[in-house]
């Protein structure tokens, strides 16, 4: 398949500063180091981590929402850096963001129609305004819900029904590139399991590629066809879902999936446990080598002096570990 996005080496640090008056830098947060990740055209690629792992600011640097301090973004072929206002604001047509919250991300005081209706008309896809809501209600039906939706304002809604009136405003200009940040963690499970369905017809139909942004692993592996896991705004592994994860290689991807619960009482009593232990260290001060090493329980001395490369440890897996190779553990 053609690859849509391409994310090479990019690096984030936000600058912290002290002072009211004569204001100075004192040091940065270290929010991505070196990310690198592809996706392709119709697929899904997953990034999920605790929260502060550089997730939400990965997928902002591709919609060009921040700017990384270094590294290329690149959409369709082209390096998202180099474009100016105009260029950008045609090419973010292509991708859109379905937001975590689907009652913050509404104008309260529109109607449902309204704010479906509202990037037709700013972005003068169709000529009227009477067109735009005639639109309006036809993403409102490919999203399941009824055309009478459009006269109601979202408090009028449930959280699943105004999370499919966020994914209907997202399709509006024709995105090609959705950008899911954590589209289902703000609802009941049975609303989740019929908005992950919703996306996965929606990306069949319209052949939409999805970066889905999570740290629910059991969501994961319902939606995605790959996984990078984040940790401390590094990946430590990224490759298929399914060897993933059945045989994770990195301690942290082990840690996190011995987390995730499994339906049989009788397999889930006799798993094994991994308990990670402490806090996440700072962004500002990340800890020397390894940046998991703190709280990882197979750390060496090694872990401290050298930091991992992402190497391959198998066809089309990366993970970033010294004993990665010979540490492979069925979830």
């Amino acid at each position: 398949m053609a690859e849509l996005l391409a994310v090479d080496n990019v690096v984030k640090h936000f600058p912290v500063v002290r002072g009211a008056v004569l204001a100075r830098q004192v040091g940065a947060v270290h929010a991505l180091d070196d990310v690198s990740f592809t996706l392709e055209a119709g697929r899904t690629l997953a990034l999920v981590g605790e929260s502060g792992s550089g997730k939400t600011t990965a997928a902002k640097i591709v919609l060009r929402l921040l700017e990384p301090t270094s590294g290329t973004v690149r959409y369709d072929g082209v390096d998202i850096a180099t474009l100016d206002h105009a260029a950008m604001r045609r090419l973010r047509s292509g991708m859109q963001i379905v937001f975590q919250d689907p009652y913050e991300s509404l104008n309260p005081r529109m109607r449902i129609g309204d704010i479906v209706a509202e990037p037709l008309t700013i972005n003068d896809v169709l000529p009227t305004k009477a067109e735009a809501r005639r639109r309006a209600c036809e993403l409102l039906g490919l999203v399941g819900l009824e055309p009478a939706m459009t006269s109601r304002y979202p408090h009028q809604l449930s959280s699943g029904q105004r999370q499919r009136v966020g994914v209907a405003r997202a399709l509006g200009l024709g995105p090609r590139l959705l950008v899911c940040d954590e589209p289902v963690s703000a609802l009941d499970v049975s609303i989740q399991a019929q908005i992950l369905e919703l996306l996965a017809r929606l990306q069949r139909e319209l052949d939409l590629a999805y970066l889905f942004i999570s740290h629910d692993l059991a969501v994961v592996r319902q939606i995605a066809e790959r996984v990078a896991v984040m940790y401390l705004g590094k990946i430590v592994e990224e490759g298929a879902v399914g060897p993933v994860y059945e045989a994770p290689h990195h301690p942290y991807t082990q840690a996190l999936l011995s987390a995730v619960p499994i339906p049989d009482p009788e397999t889930e009593r006799k798993r094994r446990r991994i308990i990670l232990r402490g806090e996440v260290p700072s962004g500002m001060e990340p800890p020397s080598g390894c940046r998991f090493r703190t709280r990882c329980p197979i750390a060496a001395q090694v872990c401290a002096e050298e930091e991992p490369p992402l190497v391959s440890v198998g066809e089309e897996r990366r993970a970033a570990c010294h004993f990665a190779k010979a540490n492979p553990v069925p979830v």
